[in-house]
């Protein structure tokens, strides 16, 4: 009996030693916006690499790449689609000068099925568009720094004797905007609006009457509607689209924007130059092509470089 109760202390204890032993190892050794990563992720990672320092520092790197890669992808909401997986390996057969049987046949002979080779292709695809949509996440360019870059290069054009003069058509536009309410819908904004320009051709009020009148535009109505001389680049796409289409003087259908609906009147017209909106295009498509192509050379390191990573 004293014999069974010493054995079964022992292996008490030694069950103690081992639950206390891995406590101690299992602690947190780095977060990456609050997420834990544990000491013993880190020696699974390790895998069957020397248990050095140098080993341990890049088994928890690629554990941290990892994660952020993997939530990247949870977060974008990007699927893959089958069917293109499929067409994507009849071309490739194909730009290969080999029938999709042959194809087939030679991933037998590599011991890979086509369901683990759809996989792989539907996981290059993935991780193609994860990583186009987190370098354009990194870029982040500041208006004074375009500003800056466009002078600069203005000055150097001048000073080359090789500035392009730009002109593009401004147009001054009025326009009358309903927004919806609890009370008023979109087919009530949309009559009401086909309303005022009936009655505004009809004479019964001017537009500039009936933009005062009725226009939430409070900046504008109070000029009669008027937007003053603008590029259509500046307006909401619907709205410059329409605006492009109108010919002088005729007010527009009723139209919906982001803002709201509206109906609008191109008033005139002109030429106008545009050197300068020119080479602040220039100096932001520079900027931001310089930063993609840093980002691209490794576009993980730029995840990682917005998240905030403490290491324990």
């Amino acid at each position: 009996m004293k014999l069974t109760h010493l054995k079964s202390l022992l292996v008490a204890v030694c069950t103690l030693l081992s639950v206390a032993q891995l406590k101690a190892e299992e602690r947190v050794v780095a977060t990456v916006d609050g997420h834990p990563l544990m000491q013993s992720e880190v020696q699974k990672a390790l895998g069957k690499r020397a248990n050095t320092e140098a080993n341990r520092k890049a088994a928890l790197d690629d554990l941290i790449n990892d994660f952020i890669v993997q939530r990247e992808i949870q977060q974008s909401g990007i699927k893959v689609n089958y069917a293109y997986v499929d067409q994507v390996i009849e071309n490739i057969a194909r730009q290969n000068g080999i029938t999709y049987g042959q194809l087939l046949d030679y991933l037998d002979s590599q011991r890979i099925t086509l369901n683990q080779y759809r996989q792989q292709i539907a996981h290059q695809m993935l991780m193609e568009q994860i990583r186009h949509q987190s370098i354009g996440k990194t870029i982040q360019v500041e208006p004074q720094e375009v500003q800056a870059l466009a002078k600069e290069m203005m000055e150097k054009a001048k000073a080359n004797g090789k500035i392009k003069a730009v002109t593009g058509t401004q147009h001054r536009i009025s326009h009358i905007l309903l927004k919806t309410t609890p009370i008023l819908n979109d087919k009530q904004a949309k009559q009401k609006l086909t309303e005022i320009a009936a009655d505004i051709n009809a004479g019964k009020q001017t537009f500039e009457q009936a933009a005062s009148a009725n226009s939430v535009d409070y900046a504008s109505a109070a000029e009669g509607g008027d937007l003053g001389w603008n590029f259509l680049d500046i307006y909401d796409p619907a709205f410059a689209k329409t605006a492009k289409n109108s010919k002088k003087g005729v007010i527009s259908a009723p139209f919906k924007s982001q803002f709201g609906w509206h109906i609008l009147k191109v008033t005139d017209t002109r030429e106008s130059d545009r050197t300068e909106d020119a080479y602040m295009q220039k100096a932001y498509e520079q900027l931001v092509d310089k930063q993609a192509e840093a980002a691209s050379k490794d576009w993980v390191k730029a995840l990682r470089d917005r998240a905030t990573i403490k290491y324990f």
